[in-house]
């Protein structure tokens, strides 16, 4: 994963694994403590040599367990955690410990329910089972060494009480593992379901949105939409930056609508801003603003720009012929002005609206420029 978001949640989970494996470690701290303390009561008949070396091997193979979590080279594995070799590994440090043991063998017997349920929300039911086998073979392969190797082994009935407890606490474990595991697989399967659930109620509440925010007739942002982008655009401005702002108003649509009727008039708004559209940057926002009007905001941009702009925008749709208007020539009229750092977007309208009376007045089909407050 080589995104931000992947190396995150790689970290996240190092973290985790670097967290159980000190749970681990020292609960292999404790279990030394506590085989030191058979040795010196006289119930672990182990020579000091071979304690000594056995206590610095599962030091040594704790510090490289350490050092392959700590460079991340637990990642090339399928588990991560290592969790199925963790628990392998002190289940053979136990039954060695076990092999050694006599009246406290009972005792340390009971060490092996915490190492299964280390892995009891890592491993899988089916693994977790095999591990609690091959505890089960481990102690028996135990007692059958002494059986046959001791000339005075412990006494069978002693033997069998220990074998008994231990396959009812694997039952158990390995039961109780099956049903974690199913649980886990049904909150999963919840999880997963919600996570649908939430999607579906994003891509829901995003398409509202876009209704709530467009003009059905030309799929343009409606008015409403645009004073809130024109308004965080505004807010957004650095003190040096200017945006342009415009109104343009269709030449004698009312006409259109009365001489050829409604469903050619929506055509023709459908076909300004289709055109007009494709006239503008990716940037520039245009909208709808009621009836015939619209209103365009193109930010970062100088007069000359805007001018330049709106012009395109003019030529453009006068080039425009529509089945059944070929003996009307379109037009439109264009009232600019800029948005200053700091400025009012309603007295910035006010100019642009002002600007596009004057442009009516002076014969329509032309941009006028309201750098100024324009007087009616």
């Amino acid at each position: 994963m080589s995104t931000p978001r992947g190396r995150l949640i790689v970290n996240t989970r190092q973290s985790l694994i670097l967290q159980r494996f000190a749970m681990a470690a020292l609960t292999y701290v404790v279990v030394l403590a506590l085989t030191w303390l058979a040795i010196c009561t006289g119930d672990l008949a182990q020579p000091l040599p071979v304690a000594l070396v056995s206590s610095s091997l599962v030091l040594v193979s704790q510090l490289a367990l350490l050092a392959v979590f700590v460079s991340g080279w637990n990642q090339r594995f399928a588990d991560p955690s290592l969790t199925e070799f963790q628990v392998l590994l002190a289940i053979a440090w136990l039954t060695w410990l076990l092999a050694w043991l006599d009246g406290s063998r009972g005792t340390f017997l009971a060490l092996y329910a915490p190492i299964l349920l280390f892995g009891l929300f890592q491993l899988d039911a089916k693994v977790f089972a095999r591990c609690a086998v091959i505890v089960f073979l481990c102690f028996l392969g135990i007692n059958a060494r002494e059986w046959l190797m001791l000339p005075s082994p412990a006494p069978f009935g002693h033997v069998l009480v220990q074998i008994c407890v231990l396959f009812v606490m694997l039952a158990w474990l390995s039961v109780f593992a099956g049903y974690v595991q199913a649980q886990r697989g049904r909150m999963r399967q919840r999880r997963y379901a919600l996570q649908a659930h939430q999607d579906t109620l994003r891509g829901m509440m995003r398409q509202l949105e876009e209704v709530a925010a467009t003009d059905e007739l030309t799929n343009l942002y409606n008015r409403r939409y645009f004073l809130r982008m024109a308004s965080r655009e505004l807010h957004g401005m650095h003190e040096e930056q200017t945006h342009g702002l415009a109104l343009i108003d269709l030449d004698h649509f009312k006409r259109i609508n009365d001489a050829y009727g409604h469903a050619v008039g929506d055509r023709v708004l459908q076909t300004f801003a289709t055109v007009t559209q494709g006239s503008l940057r990716e940037s520039d926002i245009l909208a709808r603003y009621g009836g015939e009007e619209f209103v365009m905001l193109i930010p970062r941009c100088s007069q000359q720009q805007l001018s330049e702009c709106c012009e395109r925008v003019r030529l453009v749709f006068a080039e425009v012929e529509l089945e059944g208007l070929l003996d009307v020539e379109l037009s439109l009229s264009v009232g600019m002005t800029l948005l200053h750092w700091g400025d009012d977007l309603d007295t910035a309208l006010q100019r642009a609206d002002q600007a596009l009376y004057q442009a009516k007045r002076d014969g329509r089909n032309r941009c006028v420029a309201g750098w100024e407050q324009v007087n009616a």
